[in-house]
């Protein structure tokens, strides 16, 4: 009998069904004893990590903490050396192609190309995604009008604010419709005006398609209001992962976020390293005057 003809199949009997295939639907992220090194050094310690579906979960941390470099084994920019990572149960080690379907990603780093008109930018974004062409148009319009750009998509996004570049890179992350939207450091160098436009979209794109969210910041003020758990991670390693009240109230009743990172990053300033370096505080210190 064709699948056609089949019997229709329930929430519930799918869900069953993944479970006895050992994943399940509402795991949008796990990471089993993930370990990354370059060199001697180690970057990511064990890392074991679970994110919901529809989660907007935190993942903050010092610099050198290992964020970055987790973020870019789950993207499949580095490889999966050591443990496992599954992407909505797909494994990122054997099936790369399959993982970077479900994402959208906006890196620290500028992605944009100053000279293309900020449509051209989407589209060619959807042409690297393989969005079907007699699709992309409709679904480039789809993601400016959704981070409120379709008025200036012909204009070279050269000259747009700063504000309007993150938009417009959320813009490029939205257009293959992922599952999995993965934020790193979104709002560095945008002034708070433009921070809160940025996030508003954000909360909107959630409320809109319902993905699941990761961010890295050091804003602790953004993870606080925006996210439903946050892990605070150190010396390529998790210390502690909770809810931001939960954690706040576990200093005191008027401990802030700012107190939970003190309390597991510790207040000394420490000698970590992840790859980049000097490379990567340049990038990044480029992107804000960018952006500022």
């Amino acid at each position: 009998m064709s699948e056609l003809a089949s019997e229709p199949v329930t929430q519930d009997e799918r869900r069953s069904a993944e479970l006895q295939n050992g994943h399940d639907p509402m795991v949008a992220l796990e990471c089993t004893g993930l370990v990354h090194r370059f060199g001697d050094t180690v970057a990511v310690d064990h890392l074991d990590l679970r994110i919901r579906a529809g989660e907007v979960f935190g993942l903050l941390g010092p610099n050198g903490a290992g964020k970055t470099t987790t973020i870019r084994v789950l993207n499949t920019l580095l490889p999966v050396q050591e443990g496992s990572v599954r992407v909505f149960g797909l494994d990122v080690r054997r099936r790369a192609t399959d993982v970077r379907r479900q994402l959208g990603y906006v890196p620290q780093q500028l992605s944009i190309e100053a000279a293309l008109t900020g449509r051209q930018n989407v589209m060619w974004f959807a042409r690297l995604f393989d969005v079907p062409r007699a699709e992309r148009r409709a679904r480039v319009d789809e993601a400016l009008a959704a981070m409120g750009l379709l008025d200036v998509a012909d204009r070279r996004a050269g000259t747009y604010s700063g504000g309007m570049i993150r938009r417009l890179e959320l813009a490029q992350a939205l257009v293959n419709h992922p599952a999995l939207l993965v934020l790193d450091e979104p709002t560095v160098g945008l002034d708070p005006i433009a921070r809160a436009g940025v996030w508003e979209r954000v909360r909107q794109m959630r409320a809109d398609f319902g993905m699941t969210v990761l961010l890295t910041t050091h804003y602790m003020d953004e993870a606080d209001e925006l996210c439903d758990v946050v892990a605070l991670m150190h010396r390529g390693r998790l210390q502690v992962v909770g809810s931001p009240a939960a954690l706040r109230a576990d200093i005191g009743p008027d401990a802030t976020l700012d107190d939970v990172f003190r309390r597991y990053a510790g207040t000394k300033l420490v000698a970590t390293e992840e790859q980049g370096g000097v490379r990567d505080v340049r990038r990044s210190r480029t992107t804000a005057r960018k952006l500022g």
